[in-house]
């Protein structure tokens, strides 16, 4: 702010000193002073643009890690409700926009504030009356851009909305790209994006609108403000009130405070955006689940048998409460037994995995192990003793290795020899090995790059290494070929030697083997015993199913 001091007495010493003669000696030391201003400036630029850029990165990577932590901890209820791509969206751009607005804008409008006070307080060091006509256009700048960031705020927020919609479909989309080349849908799917998107550009429109007449308005302002300031001083120089350097300091100081004072204005707007994102943001954040994952009891691992027992349930999904999907639900699954769930389609099978394993709460009743309620225990110890196959298996886009490490509590400090060991249990070894680079084969994303049985195996490898107590197999080998069925259930069968397993199946070869055949039909457990018993009742349910091939032969 010192600059536009420095050169009015510049241009008055050039002025005086041509009168005097010696222009050279005053100049040059005048300008020695300026450089010596002009270096510190700089470097304090330099340093607040580094600071304020690392200051930028740390707070986005603390507030991607709390809002990615907060998604991480909801329950499963949540994200029936939510959209995936809506949570990478403000996982993604709100929080850069948030990051900007609190470090480099904030920098900004403060670099801003000291602009325009310390040059308004010079403006009316340098002349009072001219100060005077300067500032009565303030007024009416900072209302209009007060209005103005309050509509930014609002249009901001439908944007960053918007935008959400539009990162959706792309998500899903993408992420289901064989399904839509399947049924060649690519330019349907492009037209649907594009109207999204249209969206984005309308409400854009809106806002680049309001930035147009905002912006056009406050350059039309500053410059009639310079004119007035030009015509004032020309007659003040005329009367020698003012020296051509001090009109020429305060127009320099007239120019500095516009800009500073447009300067505001933006960061207001920015400040505005940032708060409509943040909202968002912080719905998420302090959120609290309805099933926590960090409370609870944890019982020592000698005293867990794996007795589970359903009683009395009740159950509607949270994102469909008027289907009952359970209604006086009763089933006992004594320690060490293998219990089969069957039924037809839609009846609940695979719903009462996720009540054991707590991905949902009942209604009414409860879920016990080792006749203690569930809902006492700590979930994230309860996943842990329950291992699940499922009969499509989800892989992450790494390594086998790292697929199959992932059910271990502390996936670095498993050895290689057990990794062999849970893929040699699993029948997975031999098609591991044939691969060129064997256990550091990635498998694409959702295991891609595999076949469905040899996802099975690797699904089976994961949960040997987690060793669990209770097993839930969720017709795990419904979708396989003959040879890689026989291949997965040799493997299941070693999965299954002493734990407490319930199997949802629709196969004889898979039924025949258990202790206890439980048949669901109507929310509720309408049979049970072994298979010859259940054949036996000539009008079962259990039988029906076997007659209408719902349960398969092989």
């Amino acid at each position: 702010m010192a600059v536009p001091y420095s050169m009015g007495r510049v241009i008055d010493t050039i002025y005086s000193a041509v009168e005097q003669g010696n222009v050279m000696d005053n100049l040059k030391w005048i300008c020695k002073i300026l450089v010596v201003v002009f270096i510190v400036g700089g470097c304090a630029n330099a340093g607040r643009v580094y600071l304020m850029q690392m200051s930028g990165q740390r707070i986005v990577n603390r507030l991607r890690n709390a809002v990615f932590g907060s998604i991480m901890k909801q329950e499963t209820a949540f994200f029936d409700k939510t959209r995936t791509g809506e949570l990478i969206n403000r996982l993604s751009a709100d929080t850069a926009l948030v990051g900007y607005a609190v470090t480099e804008n904030i920098s900004d409008g403060l670099r801003s504030t000291v602009a325009v006070v310390a040059g308004v307080g010079m403006m009316f060091y340098v002349s009072p009356q001219l100060a005077s006509i300067v500032l009565t256009v303030v007024p009416p700048i900072s209302m209009i851009g007060i209005l103005y960031g309050r509509y930014v705020r609002k249009i901001t927020k439908r944007v960053q909305d918007a935008l959400a919609k539009s990162t959706e479909v792309a998500e899903e989309k993408i992420g289901n790209i064989r399904t839509v080349k399947a049924f060649a849908k690519e330019d349907n799917e492009c037209e649907r994006y594009a109207e999204k998107i249209a969206t984005v550009v309308n409400l854009a429109k809106q806002e680049s609108l309001a930035k147009a007449a905002f912006f056009g308005s406050m350059g039309m302002a500053g410059n009639l403000v310079v004119l007035s300031v030009l015509y004032g001083g020309g007659m003040m120089m005329e009367s020698a009130h003012i020296t051509v350097g001090d009109l020429s300091a305060f127009l320099m100081y007239t120019g500095w405070v516009a800009m500073s004072l447009g300067g505001l204005t933006s960061f207001y707007s920015e400040l505005m955006k940032a708060i409509g994102a943040t909202s968002r943001l912080w719905e998420l954040v302090d959120r609290k689940p309805e099933i926590a994952i960090d409370v609870g009891h944890v019982p020592t691992a000698a005293s867990v048998l794996g007795a589970i027992k359903f009683n009395d349930i009740h159950f509607a999904y949270p994102s469909r409460l008027d289907v009952q999907v359970f209604s006086n639900l009763d089933l006992s699954v004594p320690a060490g037994s293998v219990t089969a769930v069957v039924g037809s389609s839609g009846s609940g099978k695979s719903t009462l995995g996720s009540l054991l394993l707590r991905l949902y709460d009942p209604n009414q009743g409860s879920v016990t192990i080792d006749g203690e309620d569930i809902r006492n225990l700590n979930p994230q110890w309860l996943r842990t003793y329950v291992g699940t196959v499922s009969q499509e298996p989800i892989l992450f886009s790494c390594s086998i290795r790292d697929n199959i490490t992932y059910g271990a509590a502390e996936p670095a400090a498993v050895s290689m020899d057990k990794i062999l060991q849970a893929a040699q249990e699993a029948n997975a070894l031999d098609f591991i090995q044939s691969f060129p680079d064997g256990f550091d084969t990635v498998v694409g994303e959702r295991g891609i790059m595999l076949s469905g049985g040899q996802r099975q195996r690797i699904a089976i490898a994961r949960a040997l290494i987690k060793d669990p107590r209770i097993l839930l197999l969720d017709e795990a080998t419904s979708a396989l070929d003959a040879e890689s069925e026989s291949l997965v259930q040799e493997a299941l069968e070693r999965l299954m030697i002493g734990r407490t397993v319930i199997t949802i199946a629709h196969r004889l070869s898979t039924i025949k083997n258990a202790d206890t055949i439980a048949v669901l039909h109507n929310g509720g457990i309408v049979e049970r015993g072994s298979y010859e018993s259940l054949m036996a009742i000539p009008s079962g349910m259990f039988r029906k199913l076997v007659e209408k091939q719902t349960i398969v032969a092989r």
